[in-house]
């Protein structure tokens, strides 16, 4: 999968303006790519367009609505001929939500769903056709192909406090799985579930002034460490950060997947009557 990154090669990256987006296309130009970056942030798409240059073109959309969806690819027709080396499904947002008081709010559930769980599967629907198209053409041989979707740890670990961002993640990471399997035939097409540890982003402060602070890792370093484990061909892409190794986010996946398996109530590692036992559990060697 080094091929992805090379010259004349494409790339689309929504949520592409800002944050890890905005590096992973900027890694693309590196390497001589063409890149097509759609956000719903105007103001972020304009200035991403000045860093990022003429061999990048941007387009605005939701990606929440088929129709622009549509039109994106129509973009990739016209402007790639509809070929797709690297499609990243990177939009998201996040909202604080609950199940009462404060966060109760059903418009911040469905907005959250449809734009980080629709988000990705309208993606797949609508430019799936292009890669496998290409993918299966026989003048086409050395072709190759990623499809990287980004996801988030609290899709798999599902910590308490903010439920409609953990399912839409949790539904990002099954869709992933799925086309995975359903992509084995196809050599040259890859999948890639991107899960981001602590990321200097807007979601966490990035540009409200603050000064970063040590634990998280920068966008840049997210898409380093993107770019090594696609070379390898893993469908998992579990990204450490300054404050958590990767020793620790496999104890806790493990942990986490323990609870139905070991018959503990739902969330165990945040409840009082079982923070000993996790203690333990996370210093055994």
């Amino acid at each position: 999968m080094s091929a992805i990154f090379k010259k004349a090669n494409t790339a689309v990256i929504t949520g592409g303006a800002s944050g890890i987006g905005l590096a992973l296309a900027q890694k693309c130009i590196g390497y001589g790519m063409r890149v097509l970056v759609a956000d719903w942030d105007a103001q972020a798409l304009g200035k991403a367009g000045e860093t990022l240059g003429s061999a990048a073109s941007t387009v605005r959309m939701d990606v929440s609505k088929l129709e622009d969806w549509s039109g994106l690819k129509d973009r990739v027709t016209k402007e790639f001929g509809g070929q797709i080396n690297l499609l990243a499904l990177n939009a998201g947002v996040s909202a604080k939500t609950a199940f009462d008081g404060e966060g109760a709010d059903p418009a911040a559930f469905q907005r959250i769903l449809n734009v980080n769980f629709l988000g990705v599967v309208n993606g797949i629907l609508t430019l799936l056709p292009l890669v496998k198209e290409k993918a299966t053409a026989t003048t086409t041989s050395d072709y190759k192909a990623a499809i990287v979707i980004t996801g988030s740890k609290q899709g798999i670990t599902n910590p308490p406090g903010n439920p409609a961002y953990n399912a839409s993640k949790a539904a990002v990471k099954s869709v992933a799985e799925q086309l995975s399997f359903d992509l084995r035939g196809l050599s040259n097409v890859n999948t890639h579930l991107l899960v981001p540890g602590w990321t200097w982003t807007a979601l966490a402060g990035a540009g409200s002034g603050r000064e970063k602070p040590e634990g998280p890792w920068t966008p840049g370093q997210v898409v380093d460490y993107l770019e090594a484990k696609m070379g390898e061909g893993r469908f998992w892409v579990v990204c450490p950060d300054n404050d958590v190794d990767e020793e620790t986010d496999r104890r806790r996946m493990v942990w986490a997947a323990g609870d139905a398996v070991e018959g503990r109530p739902p969330l165990s590692r945040w409840r009082e009557e079982y923070k000993g036992e996790f203690g333990e559990w996370m210093g055994r060697k």
